[in-house]
Parts: structure tokens; sequence; C-alpha cells
């Protein structure tokens, strides 16, 4: 439908809608296509329809309302319903900080804890062990490599930039999104900054450089668009990490049989990681709460038998590999094997895989239990662990393709076989785990098409599963494990993922220096200039395997990161669209309280997107309903760039039209971590106890200004000199407003308390609530098709028309996602020309 299309529809509906208050006539009246976003003058109007009144063709009722002066009740915004309480954190006794610490070894390190299984494996494939440099160099690499970035970049760095205690990449860039509006959908409130959560505390030092680039991203789509690209980038690789650490970990722990069981060759541990594979997704739909105590037990003892194995061959072979704590070892390993060795980094960053994990799961546990459990459980074990295979190896130099196994004590291979294999599944879950909890983050931010939550836990609401996700997750996880058959060459795809996380999360901590810590910018750049350096030598050794299997996270993250932006792309669009279509309050008015239909008793809950103004949707139910309810309430689910949003805080209203319309804009919101477990009889309940806090709030501020200007006018005209702030007004002398002891939140004198209570017109409005409470909600959902319009690119028509389509018609709709029940749904169609 072109411009042309919109217009001539809209003057049908206003012409019909005059016609069925009127009884017949003709009008001119016509639609304004506004092309504002998100702005209070919305396209809809009526223009020329004096004629039509004074023509006689029927009369149309208007009614007196008694106006407040100089509110517009439009205007009024009633914020924390129940008042504003800030996040006060509980303090965590030295006991609860080490009962997390040892939690987050079942969570947290599942994934690097298994990482010794591979390592030398995969390093050794690519250089010979042929003297002590090349077991020493290799060493030495990863020792320095733990040593740098798990433990000096992310320990006592990227913990720090966490978004109040919840972590990962969209968590970073919601923390960026409060500082500088980004985000790409511009449905931002000023009322949405005095969320107790996102209360922002800006220090002063380099105060104009963060200035200037918060004007920069704000004021560049481009740089907006970047930025997002990066973030969906970042997140596709730790999806791709979801589908490779389940094949790698559970093959490495099943290759030990290979050598001990006779015939058991390639054929056989595929079968076996795949039966594995199909169980552990299997039971993925019961949750892990179930099975969580014994997670962190399991992973002790992993981390116990990696320290006690590698401490008894360190001192039974070869207690001088210590040594390669002396980086010039690194320095001899290049210089004796050049190439090789540059290539034999790919396996090296193996042995920091799950490193992220220590930041994206932050929000279950806190900073010091994940620093103090890396610092002196993990860190030591897996230093032990790989100098006792280096010190095997000194001997031993033809084990390397089994080193693991082979450096195990005679008599405690079985054991060792099923901790490893029991820690290769729990380090496998965490990450199926994360690839969830990632998805529903960029679901709550518009990034991903809706698909089906369900929560497994009461207690933990970060425990979720996304039916979908983990059936295509094991899919992809058989498929690989089928396909190539070993260990090296899921390596080569696994090294390029983890790395491109990393240097993902560097790049936005950076940001985060400049921009939200104001660092010194000198010091702000050593930490891209280090680090991101020892990111970028390991990624252009881990792309040079791009054809040994390395192709297949860049195809993940591709496929994730094109379905992520043409999901995000197209919700933008329509929300653009339906702004424009947005019914005007001149329409409005001269419509009258009648609406120009029958107003029956009952609640109308209108869902829409709008943060502000009518929606287009209500001219369509206009038409096409023989009545309309006599409370309309539209509703708009929206989620803010916060982790939590409190209960108190949750609801944000607004009237629309004088009072006897009996018409609301409540924009509910939810933080991106927000469970929303309430069924529709709760929601209800809470959105009518939060209307009438509203409606008796908004009674107290009209009573408040009528006393100023009570109060101004008797100072006139007695002819009192000027006021001070605190003056008195009224017979009493009470103050005209009071503060709150420790809050800066005002509240009314009693006397004005005392006339609200007594306001008949209050009254009268709570009573018709409460009536049309008993009367039912009724759901009025919009059905939208987005279309392109004609005058549009290719390759938008294309997006669009096909893709995006595609995708809103085969993910949940809205009424499934809003949990609507549906026998009070009532839906009308609607494209969108975007």
């Amino acid at each position: 439908m072109d411009d042309d299309g919109i217009e001539e529809v809209s003057s049908s509906i206003s012409a019909r809608l005059l016609r069925r208050r009127s009884g017949g006539g003709d009008s001119n009246s016509r639609w304004v296509d506004g092309s504002e976003v998100d702005s209070e003058s919305p396209p809809w109007s009526l223009v020329n329809d004096d004629e039509n009144r004074s023509e006689g063709h029927g009369s149309i009722r208007r009614r007196l309302v008694k106006k407040a002066k100089r509110v517009d009740s439009f205007d009024v915004e009633a914020m924390a319903i129940s008042g504003s309480h800030g996040h006060h954190d509980k303090e965590v006794s030295i006991w609860q900080t080490l009962g997390l610490a040892f939690q987050t070894l079942g969570v947290v390190y599942g994934d690097m804890g298994t990482s010794p299984l591979y390592v030398f494996t995969d390093v050794f494939s690519k250089v010979k062990v042929e003297s002590d440099i090349d077991v020493l160099g290799a060493l030495s690499l990863v020792i320095y490599t733990i040593a740098l970035v798990p433990l000096a970049k992310y320990v006592f760095i990227v913990l720090k930039a966490n978004d109040n205690g919840e972590g990962g990449t969209f968590a970073l860039y919601s923390l960026i999104c409060r500082y500088a509006k980004i985000n790409l959908l511009p449905n931002r409130q000023v009322a949405d900054e005095r969320i107790s959560s996102f209360r922002l505390k800006l220090p002063t030092p380099e105060l104009e450089r963060a200035l200037k680039i918060k004007e920069k991203l704000e004021h560049n789509s481009f740089y907006k668009t970047l930025l997002l690209l990066l973030v969906l980038m970042g997140t596709s690789m730790i999806i791709g990490d979801g589908i490779l650490t389940p094949a790698i970990s559970v093959m490495s722990a099943v290759s030990g049989l290979e050598g001990k069981i006779e015939g058991f060759g390639t054929n056989a541990l595929v079968i076996v990681s795949i039966v594995i594979l199909v169980g552990l997704f299997g039971i993925q739909r019961f949750g892990t709460s179930k099975v969580g105590l014994t997670f962190a037990p399991m992973l002790g003892l992993w981390f116990f038998s990696l320290g006690s194995i590698g401490l008894y061959n360190l001192i039974k072979y070869d207690v001088s590999v210590v040594k390669a704590i002396n980086p010039v070892y690194i320095y001899l390993f290049f210089k004796k094997n050049s190439v090789k060795a540059w290539s034999s980094l790919g396996g090296c960053v193996l042995c920091i895989t799950g490193a992220e994990a220590m930041f994206a799961d932050l929000g279950h546990f806190t900073v010091p239990s994940i620093q103090i459990a890396f610092s002196f459980v993990v860190f030591p074990c897996l230093l032990l662990a790989y100098m006792g295979q280096a010190a095997y190896l000194m001997k031993h130099p033809d084990s390397a393709a089994r080193i693991f196994y082979d450096s195990i004590p005679d008599g405690l291979f079985w054991p060792v076989f099923v901790v490893a294999t029991i820690a290769a599944v729990i380090a496998s879950q965490a990450m199926i785990s994360a690839s969830f909890s990632c998805i529903k983050q960029s679901m709550a931010l518009g990034c991903f098409p809706r698909l089906k939550i369900v929560h497994t836990s009461r207690k933990f609401m970060g425990q979720i599963y996304i039916p979908v996700i983990n059936w295509f997750l094991m899919i992809m996880c058989v498929l690989v494990v089928a396909t190539f058959q070993s260990t090296t060459d899921i390596a080569n795809a696994y090294g390029i993922a983890e790395v491109g996380v990393m240097m993902v999360s560097t790049t936005l901590v950076t940001l985060v220096m400049l921009l939200i810590w104001q660092t010194n910018v000198y010091l702000a750049l050593c930490f891209p200039l280090i680090f991101g350096s020892i990111e970028l030598l390991y990624m252009s050794a881990v792309l040079s395997k791009i054809t040994e299997g390395g192709w297949l996270p860049l195809a993940f993250a591709s496929f994730f990161l094109c379905v992520m932006y043409i999901w995000n792309y197209g919700s933008v669009l329509k929300y653009q669209s339906e702004v424009r279509g947005k019914i005007s309050m001149e329409f409005m008015n001269d419509l009258g309280s009648t609406l120009g239909t029958v107003r029956v008793p009952g609640i109308g809950l209108v869902y829409n997107e709008l943060v502000h103004g009518v929606p287009g949707v209500l001219g369509r139910f206009l038409l096409e309903l023989p009545a309309i309810h006599s409370t309309l309430v539209f509703v708009c689910i929206k989620y803010v760039p916060v982790p939590v949003v409190n209960q108190d805080e949750r609801f944000l209203f607004r009237r629309i039209c004088p009072k006897d319309y009996h018409m609301f804009q409540c924009v509910a919101r939810y933080g991106y971590k927000d469970v929303r477990k309430e069924d529709h009889h709760a929601f209800e309940q809470l959105l009518v106890e939060s209307l009438e806090k509203f409606m008796r709030k908004e009674a107290q501020e009209l009573a408040l200004e009528s006393e100023v200007n009570d109060a101004e006018f008797e100072s006139v005209s007695v002819g009192v000199g000027p006021r001070s702030p605190r003056s008195y007004s009224g017979e009493l002398g009470v103050p005209l407003m009071m503060e709150v002891e420790g809050e800066g939140d005002l509240v009314l004198p009693p006397s004005v308390m005392g006339d609200v209570d007594d306001d008949p017109s209050l009254e009268y409005e709570l009573s018709a609530l409460r009536e049309a409470t008993e009367s039912g909600f009724t759901y009025l959902l919009g059905h939208g098709d987005v279309r392109a319009r004609k005058d549009s690119f290719f390759l938008k028509k294309l997006v669009i028309n096909y893709f995006y389509s595609f995708l809103r018609n085969n993910c949940r709709g809205g009424a499934a996602t809003m949990k609507v029940p549906h026998m009070n749904i009532i839906q009308v169609g609607m494209t969108y020309m975007v």
C-alpha cells in the first residue's frame, strides 16, 4: 500500500466514524501523513468538518468537561506507584562468599577446567616434540596465556565492568545504552532514568571527553549500527560455543577409551559421543536446578584430581619444567619452530576456553566469589595439571596424542575417566545454559525473534530452557561430531569462536572505560593495546585454520547475526511506522467521549508498542466493533536497559484525553533479566491496583496545584512581597509541601490529602473503574503484516517482505508472548508499510 492508499483509507475511517455518530453525511476529513519519530503531534486529524456540523445531518452530542488549570493530565506521569526503592545490597559474609566461590566451580569453570583434556594434544599436532625447548616453550605459552587473559584481564578488570551485578556482552551493551542513547529502537523515556536500578553515577574527571564520545555515539547512526553489529557478533559467537563446547568436551573425555578398550576406534568414539550428547540435550527440559547440587562437588573433585595428578607427575618425572615460568622459552620456541609455532597458537588458546563464562555468569554470583575461586583453586590446579603433563612429555615425547590419559597413574584410569566424562558434561551444560541466557537477553532488547521460554526453577530466575534452541543445538552438535570425527578439527573451529567473543568484550570494556569510568585516556588505551594485541595474535593463528574446520563458527555466527540483525531492523521500522500512524489528539477530542460509538462496561486492554500517544490500531477497532469498552488502557510491554525493575516501579501511567474518556496509557517495564511469571489474572489485578493509585496521585497533584494558585492569588491581593519557597498557605499554617526524612520526595500536607479523599469526581471515577473491572477484561490486539513500500530498494523489499515476514510468521505471536488468554482476545488485521 503506497502513501496515496494510506491517505484514502484514513479519510474513509474518519468519515465512517463521523457518520456512525451523526447518522449520515460526508466528510472531507483526512489523515496527515507525518514523518516524525515518536513526537507528540501524530498524523491523525480532522479538518473542514464545520460544514458537517452546520448542515443538520444529525447532532453531535458534547459534554462540558471541567479542565484543570494549567495542568495537562496527558503530561502527568505516575512514576513509582509505591515509591522508588534503590538496590541496597546486603553485606555478604566471608563464609557466604566462600560458599559462592565453591559453587562457581560447577557453573563457571567447567569449560576451562576440561581444557587439559585436549590443549597439549592439539598444540603438538602442529609441532613435533623434538627437544626440551618444544615442551618448555609450549608450557610457557600456556602459563602466560592463562595468567594474562583470565587472571589479569577478566578477574581484575572486566569483572568490574558489570551492569548492577550482571555480566556478558548484552549487559555491557545495556550499560552503554543507559549512558548514551544508542538503542536503535526510539522508545526511551525520561521517566526510565528514574528507575532505581537505572540511576547513573557520573564521576567528574575526564567528563568533557566522555560527553564528546556520548554525543558522537548518539548523533551518528553509523556508530550505533556498528556497535549493535559488534554486540550481535559476540552473542552469535557465544551461541556457537554452545554448539562446539559439548562436541569437543564430550569427544575428548570419551577418547580415553580408544587406547584402553581393544577395538574401540573412531566409529565407536563418534557413536558413544553422540549418545551422550543426545542424552545431555534430552534432559535440558527438566532444568539444571535438580542436579545443580552435584555440579560443584564433582567439579571440585575434578580440579583436585587435576592438581594431584599434575603434582605427582611433576615430582616423579621432571620437576625442572617449572623453569618454563621464564618467558625466554617462548622466544626460543618461536625461534626454533617459526611458522609451526605460530600455527600451534590455535591449540594454545584452548587453555582459556570458557574464560568469557567468568563474566557472562556473573549474575548468579558475586565478583569476590569468582575472583577467589579462580585465584586460589582454578589457576593453581590448571598450572599443576599442565606442568605435570609437560614433565611426562619430557620423558615420553611420543605420548603427545594421548597425553592426558597416558599421564594418569596406573590404577586410577577408570575413576579419572568417569570424573572427566562428568566434568565434560557439566562444562557442556554451562555453555548450553549460557546460550539460553544470551538469547533471552537479546529477545528482551528486541534483537531476536520471540521464542517459547520455559522457566525451570522457582528460585533462580536465570535457569531457563528454550526448546527450539535446545533441539537446534543438539542437531548441530551431532552433525559436528559425525562430520569431523576428530577433536583436532573441532579445536580449530573452537578457537575462532572463543577469541571472537574475547575481542568483542575488549572493545566494549574499552568503551566503558572511556564513557562511563572516564579513565585517563592513556590508561584506557593500554587495555586494548595489551590484551587486544594478544587476542589479535591468537585470531591470526586460528583464522589460518579456516579450511580445516575454522569455517564452522564463522558460518554459525553469520547465520545468527543475520537472524538477529534482520529482526532488529524490521522491528525498528515497524515501530517507526506505528509512530507515524498515531491518532492525533485533535481527532480524539473531536470524536468526543463516546469515541463515535457505544461505550459498554468492561476494560479493554489495547496492546501495542508505543510509549506515547494513541496507536492507529484503535481506529481499526472503532470501525470494526459495534461498541467499545467503557475503560480503555493502552498497554505497552517494554524492556528497559537494566537487569531488573522493581515491582513497585513496574507500571508507568498516563491519562489520554479528558477524564470522561476513561482512557489511559500504561507502560509495563521489565529488565532484560526479569522473569514474567505472572498469569493474566495477576497482571490484571496489579494493573487495576496501580491504576487506582495513579488516579489518586493525579488528584493529589491537581489539588496541590489548586492550593498553589490560591496562595499566589491571595499573596498578590494582600500585597505581600515575594514569597519564599517555604512560605505557608492555608488557615492552619501547614507547609504546602513537606520533605520526607532521608528522601527527596515531596508529599502533600494533610489538609490537601483530606480534600483529595472527598473529591467526588475521583470517587466517581474509581467506582466506574471497579464496575468495569467486574465486567471483565478484553484483550484487543493488532495482527500486523509488515511490508516494504513500493518505492523501497530491492534489498529492503527482500529483507522485509520475505526474511522478516518469515521470522514473524514462524515465531511466537504477541498473544502467546504476552500470556494473554485466548478466550478474551479480539484481533484486527493491520498492514504496516515500512
